[in-house]
C-alpha cells in the first residue's frame, strides 16, 4: 500500500487521531522523505526539516511556529530522534515495566484522612553533639552569620541569644548584599519578625520544639508560602500567589524555623537566571551561583541564612551546592512530599536541605521528611539516623572510571576545503576544548586528594561503575513531563514572557518535547526500570559511594532517585585556570582561583543515614567546610 501525506492525514482525521501522534509523525515523515517500502530493511531516516515540522505541528493541531523557532528546534529534534535507537537497541522484555507506579484509590479519594495516610507532623528528636555546639555566644551576633545550626542551636536554647536578634542580623545580611548577588525574590519580614518572638516567648516557657527552634532560614521561591509571591523565578509570573503553604513550609514552622526570604531560583527551575536578573556566585561575583537553586546555595553560602531548602530534578541541589561551596543532601526520590512546591517533573522532582555542615542537612531533613497524604509519590519510610554510626564499618565503593586520567583530547581536524570562517571557527572550538581540558585537569587533583584522605582515613574504597545503559537517552522524559506541566506556556504563545530564549532554555525544550513519541516515553520509563534494577544491584555490594559531582552520576542517580550528599572538597589555588570570559552556566568547574569545589557521596534508596554518616566523617577529617567567602 502506497502511503502519501495527505492519504496519511484524512485516515488520521477519520479516526479522530490527532496530537497523540504528533511526535510519531516526524518519524513517519522522515522515513518517507528517505523513500523507505514497506520491507523490514533498516532506514536510514532523513534529517528532520522545517517542512516536516510544519506538516507534524498541522496533525497535532498545535503551533504555528515561527521560521526562528523552528529554526532553533531542528537540532534538539534531530538529537532526540537519534537517541531512540539506544533505547530500542535494549530490547526490552515484556516483563519489564514502565517506571512509574499511578495510585488511584488516594487519588480517588482525596481526602488524606479517609485514604489512610494521614501523618502528624513532628520535630524528630535528635541531640546536638557537643563537641560541635558552641558554648557561649560571641560578642557581636554577626559572628555567627557563617556559623552552623548545630552551634547556633545552643546558644537559643541556652537563651544566650534570641532568634529576633538572629533573625534581624539575617534580614539585615539578606538586605546588605542583595545589591551584590542577587539572591531574594521577596523578603518575608513581617511573618519573620513574628515568628521569631513566638519562639522566644516558647523558648523562655520552657516549650523549646529542637534544634531547629528560631533559626532563620530561606525558601527556593517554587514553594508556596501564604500572603506573598510565589514566582517560579519566571517572567509573568511575578505576582501569582497561593492560599496554602507548602507542606516544607508547614513543617519547618512545626520545627520553630523562622522563614526571613524566598529565594531565587532559575526561571521555572533552570539555571540561575531569573525575571529580575542573575543570582551570583559569593565567592566570585563576577560568575552566577548555578541554579537552579541558585538564591537558596548563594545565601547559605554568603551567610544570609541558618540554612535553605532547595530542590533538584536534575542536578538543582548538587550544582548551586558545588559553585557555592555548601553542603548540599538531596534525598531519595519520594522521601519529601512536594505539595505546595511548582511540579517540573513528576517523576524526578525532589526538595532538600542546603546548609553549611552535612550535620545540618540532616537536621533539616528529619524535619521535612515523610508523607503528608498529599504528594502521591512520598514514600512511608522511616529516616533513621544516629550521629554516632560507625562509618568504618562501611563498604565504600568509588566511580573508578570517574578518576582514571583523561582520554586524549580529539581536536577538530582541518578539512581540504576549510574557508577562513570555517578555520576560525574551528580554531575558536578547540581552544574551548583545550581551556575546558586545562580545567578539568585540575580539579582533579582535588579528587585524587579526596581518595587519599578516605584511604588514610581507614576506607578500604572498592572500584565499581554505573550500569551501562543510555542514561542521556533517557533524559526527555523530563522535557516531556516539564512540557506537559507548562502546556500552557507553549500553547498560548506566554513562554515568550521568559527570560531566556536560547537554543538551551525553556521555550525551546517544551517545543522540541511536543515531538517525543508516546511510545517512546513509555519505552524510555522501561528502560529506567532496569535502572532501577541496575542501581540497586551496585547498592547491594556496597553502601555508599565517591564520585566527582560530574554529569554520569548526576544524570543516572536523578533518574533513579537515588540520594546524594554534596561536600566542600576545597579551593582552587592561585594557579588554577583562569574561568572563561562569559560563563554560560552550563558548567559548574569553572570557578578560577580561590573558589570551590566538591565531592559527592552516593547511597542507596532510603540510605541517607549511611550516606551521610561517611560524608559527615569526611567533613571533620577535613574542614573545608568551615572556609567561606570574603563579601566585603
Amino acid at each position: 500500500m502506497t502511503l502519501n501525506r495527505r492519504t496519511f492525514l484524512n485516515a488520521c482525521t477519520r479516526a479522530g487521531i490527532a496530537s497523540p501522534l504528533l511526535p510519531g509523525i516526524l518519524y513517519t515523515l522522515a522515513a518517507q522523505a528517505q523513500g523507505s517500502s514497506s520491507g523490514a530493511k533498516a532506514v536510514k531516516l532523513a534529517t528532520i526539516n522545517a517542512a516536516m515540522i510544519d506538516q507534524a505541528a498541522e496533525l497535532a493541531g498545535v503551533g504555528p511556529f515561527s521560521a526562528a523557532q523552528k529554526q532553533m528546534m531542528l537540532d534538539g529534534l534531530n538529537d532526540q530522534r537519534d537517541g531512540f535507537a539506544e533505547i530500542r537497541a535494549l530490547n526490552l522484555a515484556s516483563d519489564v515495566p514502565p517506571a512509574y507506579v499511578f495510585h488511584p484509590g488516594k487519588a480517588a479519594v482525596g481526602d488524606e484522612k479517609k485514604a489512610g495516610c494521614h501523618v502528624e507532623v513532628q520535630e524528630p528528636a535528635i541531640a546536638i553533639d557537643p563537641a560541635v555546639g558552641l558554648a557561649t555566644a560571641p560578642a557581636r551576633i554577626e559572628d555567627l552569620a557563617f556559623a552552623t545550626v548545630h552551634q547556633i542551636a545552643p546558644l537559643l536554647q541556652s537563651r544566650q541569644i534570641t532568634s529576633l536578634a538572629l533573625t534581624r542580623m539575617y534580614i539585615e545580611r539578606l538586605k546588605r548584599y542583595d545589591a551584590k548577588l542577587h539572591f531574594v525574590i521577596t523578603l518575608t519580614e513581617e511573618r519573620a519578625m513574628a515568628q521569631a518572638k513566638k519562639a522566644d516567648d516558647e523558648i523562655g516557657a520552657g516549650n523549646y520544639r529542637g534544634p531547629l527552634h528560631g533559626i532563620p532560614w530561606g525558601a527556593k521561591d517554587l514553594l508556596a508560602v501564604k500572603g506573598y509571591p510565589t514566582t517560579w523565578g519566571a517572567g509573568g509570573f511575578e505576582r501569582q500567589s497561593f492560599d496554602e503553604d507548602a507542606t516544607v513550609v508547614k513543617r519547618l514552622d512545626a520545627a520553630g524555623a523562622v522563614l526571613v526570604a524566598k529565594l531565587t531560583l532559575g526561571a521555572l527551575a533552570m539555571g540561575d537566571k531569573w525575571f529580575g536578573g542573575r543570582t551570583r556566585n559569593p565567592w566570585n561575583p563576577v560568575q552566577g551561583s548555578s541554579g537552579s537553586s541558585a538564591g537558596s546555595a548563594s545565601a547559605v553560602a554568603a551567610g544570609c541564612v541558618g540554612f535553605a531548602i532547595g530542590s533538584e530534578t536534575l542536578g538543582s541541589i548538587s550544582s548551586p551546592s558545588t559553585r557555592c561551596g555548601c553542603s548540599g543532601l538531596r534525598p531519595s526520590f519520594g522521601l519529601v512530599p512536594r505539595t505546595g512546591a511548582m511540579a517540573l517533573s513528576w517523576t524526578m522532582d525532589k526538595l532538600g536541605p542546603i546548609c553549611r555542615s552535612v550535620d545540618d542537612c540532616v537536621l533539616v531533613l528529619r524535619a521535612i521528611a515523610g508523607p503528608d497524604g498529599e504528594d502521591l509519590s512520598a514514600a512511608a519510610v522511616a529516616l533513621e539516623w544516629s550521629p554516632g554510626i560507625d562509618w568504618r564499618t562501611l563498604r565504600v565503593g568509588y566511580l573508578k572510571s570517574e578518576f582514571d586520567p583523561l582520554p586524549p583530547l580529539q581536536l577538530k581536524q582541518a578539512t581540504p576545503d576549510e574557508s577562513a570562517e570555517d578555520r576560525k571557527k574551528r580554531e575558536g572550538v578547540n581552544a574551548e576544548m583545550q581551556d575546558e581540558r586545562a580545567r578539568r585537569e585540575y580539579d582533579r587533583r582535588f579528587e585524587q586528594a579526596a581518595l587519599e584522605k578516605l584511604r588514610a582515613m581507614g576506607v578500604n574504597l572498592i572500584p565499581v561503575e554505573l550500569p551501562k545503559l543510555p542514561w542521556e537517552a533517557m533524559v526527555p522524559l523530563l522535557t516531556a513531563e516539564a512540557a506537559a506541566a507548562f502546556d500552557a506556556l507553549t500553547m498560548t504563545g506566554r513562554d515568550q514572557l521568559l527570560t531566556e530564549q536560547g537554543p538551551e532554555d525553556w521555550p525551546n525544550d517544551f517545543r522540541v518535547a511536543r515531538f517525543y513519541p508516546a511510545v517512546e516515553y513509555i519505552q524510555a520509563n522501561r528502560a529506567r526500570t532496569l535502572a532501577v534494577r541496575g542501581m540497586a544491584k551496585l547498592f547491594e555490594a556496597v553502601d555508599t559511594i565517591v564520585t566527582p559531582s560530574t554529569d554520569a552520576q548526576l544524570i543516572a542517580t536523578n533518574l533513579t532517585g537515588n540520594p546524594a550528599v554534596i561536600v566542600p572538597n576545597g579551593l582552587r589555588g592561585a594557579d588554577a585556570p583562569a574561568p572563561p570570559v562569559i560563563d554560560d552556566g552550563n558548567h559548574d568547574d569553572i570557578g578560577g582561583p580561590g573558589t570551590p569545589v566538591s565531592l559527592t557521596f552516593l547511597g542507596g534508596l532510603y540510605g541517607e543515614e549511611k550516606v551521610a554518616a561517611l560524608a559527615r566523617a569526611y567533613q571533620k577529617a577535613t574542614g573545608f567546610e568551615k572556609l567561606h567567602p570574603q563579601l566585603g
